[in-house]
């Protein structure tokens, strides 16, 4: 027999540690936007370059928001703050930047090119219940922007940071999500595009998937769970 395969993953104190399988993983977490999603950084893209914002400023205006004490994103992630609210809070802080930024319907605008969700990820989430995995999606959010139409039959529950009053990589939202799904952390399976957030999730016990692509993220479940997700 060859050697057994390996997977590199996020484990409290394993930070990108290669380990091996270890046979006790029965959920499955995922991230929306950048997961099953573009990337959330495509969007942002596209629709600065259609508002005329350009990305310094874009940057330097929301790491303001982010670096203010009781940050605004944190607060609309956590449902304190409505989307309407903070429309107007982000358009201002543009139109100080001389930009004539509309409010109404800001956050629809920024978001729309995460309306269009992956069916390989899709697909995957279906076939890991089919085998006999409980699985979930957790996302930060900034207000109801989510097709939950296009993943229908691909969640045993779904959790939105806006409904519960968490918020990533906040480890309560972690705890929350894996015992709705009626699993200790130590057998969740979280994959998102953020480090932080992953972090956050390895720090409650479970183990965290860096996500890229389909492709390698497929290659690093498989190993995890020693399922066929394809």
């Amino acid at each position: 027999m060859g050697p057994a395969k390996r997977v590199k993953a996020v484990r409290p104190g394993f930070y990108d540690a290669q380990m091996e399988p270890t046979g006790e993983l029965r959920g499955l977490i995922v991230d929306w936007g950048g997961v099953l999603t573009a990337p959330l950084d495509e969007a942002i893209t596209r629709w600065a370059g259609v508002e005329g914002i350009g990305l310094e400023i874009y940057a330097a205006v929301m790491q303001g928001l982010v670096a203010e004490t009781d940050s605004p994103i944190h607060a609309l992630e956590r449902g304190e703050l409505g989307p309407a609210d903070f429309e107007k809070l982000l358009a201002t802080r543009f139109q100080d930047q001389g930009l004539p930024i509309v409010a109404d319907g800001l956050l629809t605008r920024m978001l729309d090119g995460l309306q269009a969700l992956s069916e390989d990820m899709v697909g995957l989430l279906r076939r890991a219940r089919a085998a006999g995995l409980r699985t979930a999606l957790l996302s930060n959010s900034w207000g109801e922007h989510y097709p939950e139409h296009l993943w229908i039959g691909a969640f045993d529950e779904v959790v939105i940071s806006g409904r519960v009053g968490m918020r990533k990589p906040e480890p309560e939202i972690f705890l929350h999500t894996a015992q709705l799904i009626g699993l200790p952390p130590q057998e969740c399976v979280f994959v998102d595009d953020m480090r932080s957030n992953i972090l956050g999730a390895a720090q409650t016990g479970m183990v965290g998937v860096h996500f890229t692509s389909y492709q390698e993220t497929v290659d690093e479940l498989e190993i995890l769970f020693g399922l066929n997700l394809r």
